[in-house]
């Protein structure tokens, strides 16, 4: 089990984000927060020792903004499932194929990038795939992200944050 890590819990019991333990214990020891789950380790000093927490919760509600996903290359394959639109070939040797092509006035946004393998990218050059008479297997959207999309790596060293976390499935992980 790793204890350098402490899921935050709001006051409702929605995860808010991971923290280190100083930060956990320091919450804790000035009355913000209270040890939900604890870790196995202790943290020893001269006089007492103090149970490592592994979840805490806040005592007062946090406001926060809902997150968005960013727009990166690894972001746009995930959504297209790792497989080219064009052909629907599976790789993990995908490239971004601009959907209407840049030199044409396209955006760099998420409904105008997609998937493509090498060879499809090559093929569609810079047509729309109208005109290089391919057709696209999906169209290109905003994924939707979930609240608890940032908390998902955690989860599969981390068995005691599970309950916290909705949506959570081994697969998930991935």
């Amino acid at each position: 089990m790793d204890v350098s890590s402490v899921l935050v819990l709001n006051q409702n019991y929605e995860p808010l984000n991971v923290c280190n333990v100083r930060r956990a214990l320091v919450l804790v020891f000035r009355g913000k927060a209270e040890i939900i789950e604890a870790a196995a380790a202790a943290f020893h000093t001269a006089s007492s020792s103090f149970v490592l927490p592994s979840v805490i919760r806040l005592v007062h509600m946090i406001r926060r903004p809902r997150p968005k996903i960013r727009l990166t290359r690894k972001e746009i394959f995930a959504r297209d499932g790792w497989e080219c639109v064009y052909c629907g070939r599976q790789t993990r040797d995908l490239t971004l194929d601009h959907v209407m092509p840049r030199h044409r006035g396209g955006p760099h946004t998420w409904e105008n990038l997609v998937s493509a393998c090498r060879a499809c990218n090559h093929k569609k050059a810079g047509r729309t795939p109208q005109e290089a008479r391919m057709a696209m297997a999906v169209q290109p959207h905003v994924p939707r992200v979930s609240v608890y999309h940032a908390f998902f790596p955690y989860l599969g060293a981390q068995e005691e944050w599970r309950k916290f976390v909705p949506g959570w499935e081994g697969a998930a992980a991935g």
